[in-house]
């Protein structure tokens, strides 16, 4: 039992949510304590030797488009704190089995370029939101409230309301523009027939020709020890190995920041919610899961689409129809044979991840939640089929099911690295429909997670928001980006 506290806030959990959200209420004179249940900092920004020694691999997140140009991550001086972002030449790279590929640069028109007969169409739909992705931000990556921005906004969400299939169909006449939009949106973890699935690959596809999708130098574990740094400089306290089971295991403070998923937030503190909000808590929905594959290569992937090697991530999947199947099928509760693959080459662009001459690679697959289904094979399957000899180069690789990542972090509840499934029904709402949607029915409790708006991805803006609310209601405290 915990009696005594020196702390006006408690911050559980240090994923890029709760350290954003500790940072925001340091700066505005709160003094803040973060407990994290492991040895690191970090959640899901953790880099470790998974394979052989020399060879550093990222657990979790890897590529960071929506960190690098977060609204609130960008004001921070993490470069200060030893934080280096490497921009590969190109973000995106989707080769087909003919040997072509598209590529997504951060020019509208070299990306253009690669897509052939949907060149025009692409950069028309392009041209009309990249230039303005920093209005969009303030509407998008937030709770649900009057835009800043209403005639874009409006614009944009005519279109990203749309499932991702239609949406392609209709825009883009050949496979290849297809199958790029269908690879960004598929990180939506949801079957592209779904309403707003659009929405995922148009924000990616804006992002990289706003910013790019850079890697942070030497690891993801860099941007979480960058931002834990800041955070200490401001006076700021962090406790590791303090695994919060119970209210009782929290030292006493005017405003809690849980950066859980709604299952955790239930059995720490269940018992002080209303019973309407543990019942919206109950039907909170969560999503897909994934397996991952970390190897270290003797060399580098061998693709035959050479362009694939200027690409920080490959999707591999194929066409518009293979990757919808595929999507649709997991969420059926099914495991597929050629799965979509996300691949991040981190040590093309970054020389710390890998001894010289080797490398390293990153990947992942969706799968039903809860899987325990090994999927290796199919994915290195999947790489052959692009990289022919692919599997020659392995040295050494590392396996984690959906299971495994449960296992590893509880707020991947069956695998899902999303804080819960970013539907329709919960993309603004999540994880229930409340005037804020990161107070609790508790006065005092907050939560903080991407299971708030605006969801899942490494960009501190649920914990920035999450903060705001909590220093406006506990402390009198107003602050704004």
């Amino acid at each position: 039992m915990v009696e005594k506290s020196n702390y006006d806030a408690v911050i559980v959990g240090s994923g890029p949510n709760g350290l954003a959200a500790g940072i925001a209420m340091q700066k505005a004179g709160i003094s803040v304590l973060i407990l994290e249940g492991k040895a690191t900092i970090g959640g899901g920004m953790r880099t470790a030797a998974l394979t052989l020694p020399g060879f550093k691999h990222d657990i979790c997140s890897a590529i960071h488009p929506l960190a690098a140009d977060s609204p609130y991550l960008k004001q921070l001086p993490l470069g200060d704190f030893g934080l280096e972002w490497i921009y590969p030449l190109s973000a995106l790279a989707h080769p087909f089995d003919d040997g072509s590929v598209a590529v997504l640069q951060k020019s509208i028109a070299a990306t253009a370029e690669s897509l052939g007969e949907d060149g025009k169409a692409y950069t028309s739909l392009m041209e009309a939101y990249a230039p303005h992705w920093d209005k969009l931000a303030q509407d998008l990556l937030g709770p649900l409230k009057f835009p800043s921005h209403p005639l874009l906004l409006t614009r944009f969400g005519l279109k990203a309301i749309q499932p991702a299939t239609g949406f392609a169909k209709r825009t883009f006449k050949g496979e290849m523009a297809r199958g790029m939009f269908a690879g960004l949106a598929a990180h939506s973890m949801l079957p592209l027939e779904k309403i707003s699935t659009a929405a995922i690959g148009l924000v990616l596809g804006i992002i990289g020709h706003s910013k790019g999708w850079p890697i942070p130098k030497g690891g993801s574990q860099n941007l979480a020890d960058a931002m834990g740094a800041y955070f200490k400089s401001l006076g700021g306290h962090i406790e590791t190995d303090r695994m919060v089971k119970s209210m009782a295991d929290i030292p006493p403070a005017k405003a809690v920041l849980f950066d859980i998923t709604p299952r955790q937030l239930l059995r720490i503190a269940g018992h002080e919610f209303s019973t309407l909000y543990k019942c919206q808590l109950n039907r909170f929905n969560y999503g897909q899961g994934v397996y991952k594959v970390d190897w270290a290569l003797d060399g580098p992937v061998p693709w035959k689409a050479e362009r694939c090697m200027e690409a920080g991530t490959v999707h591999l999947g194929g066409t518009l129809a293979e990757v919808a199947a595929s999507e649709k099928a997991i969420w059926n509760n099914k495991h597929v044979e050629k799965p979509y693959v996300l691949l991040a080459q981190q040590s093309l662009f970054d020389t710390t991840r890998a001894p010289s001459g080797k490398h390293t690679l990153w990947g992942y697959c969706h799968v039903p939640s809860g899987s325990s289904i090994n999927m290796t094979a199919s994915i290195e399957q999947q790489i052959e089929r692009f990289a022919p000899g692919f599997k020659d180069r392995i040295i050494g690789k590392h396996e984690m099911s959906a299971v495994d990542f449960e296992t590893y972090n509880p707020n991947y509840f069956g695998g899902d690295i999303n804080g819960g499934a970013q539907d329709i029904t919960q993309i603004f709402t999540r994880p229930a429909l409340r005037i804020s949607p990161y107070a609790t029915s508790k006065k005092g409790l907050y939560l903080c997670s991407s299971s708030t708006p605006p969801g899942g991805g490494v960009h501190g803006m649920c914990g920035f928001h999450a903060a705001k609310k909590a220093l406006k209601d506990i402390f009198d405290v107003k602050i704004s980006l």
